[in-house]
């Protein structure tokens, strides 16, 4: 069984073992294929249950600020998943004060450039931590699209996309973004002298 403790302590020993996100995928992968096919069934569920804390419209809000507008419903999920995988304390800390975005390392050597000229390994989404469970299951198992099966027969269902159950709100209008997100914002101002746009044509 994987346990919530467990789950974080797999996601943060990944990062020890690689920095580059295709290669912890293979690590998690790799570490969960070892175990019963039920402890990979047990990693989806966390996920989901960590992706569930995050998904909220002041943290979408947040991240489309960052992200220049860039943050569709597919970019939202993959950035709870950046955030989990930044670790269990770093998440936490996010989670209960969303302006604390603004003191993550990653984000602050984000701040310095404007999103155009951040590489594809550098945004903050990690997609491929969603094919992990899946894939650690199908090895197990030799049961391809097997996981989602074993997860329903849990009574659950997986999460495929944001669904905020927190209030919407204009997520590009300027003078709420600055109340929420001060630190951020004025990281941002700091950062590429001219602020991050929140681009009306990307919004969710």
């Amino acid at each position: 069984m994987i346990g919530t403790d467990e789950f974080w302590a797999l996601i943060e020993a990944s990062a020890t073992a690689t920095a580059d996100p295709d290669e912890r995928l293979a690590w998690l992968t790799d570490r969960l294929a070892e175990r019963p096919a039920d402890d990979a069934v047990d990693f989806a569920l966390r996920l989901d249950e960590a992706r569930a804390r995050a998904d909220t419209w002041h943290l979408w809000g947040a991240a489309l600020h960052l992200c220049g507008g860039l943050c569709s419903d597919d970019g939202f999920h993959y950035f709870q998943a950046w955030l989990v995988g930044l670790g269990r304390e770093t998440f936490e800390r996010v989670v209960a004060d969303l302006d604390a975005l603004a003191d993550v390392p990653e984000v602050r050597r984000l701040a310095e450039r404007p999103t155009d000229d951040w590489d594809d390994a550098e945004w903050p989404d990690w997609e491929s931590l969603d094919y992990v469970a899946g894939r650690a299951y199908e090895r197990i198992t030799g049961l391809p699209e097997g996981l989602d099966d074993a997860v329903e027969a849990r009574g659950r269902a997986r999460s495929e996309l944001p669904d905020p159950v927190d209030e919407a709100w204009d997520l590009d209008e300027p003078e709420e973004v600055a109340r929420r997100y001060p630190k951020l914002v004025a990281l941002l101002l700091l950062g590429d002298g001219s602020g991050r746009p929140v681009c009306q044509t990307a919004k969710p």
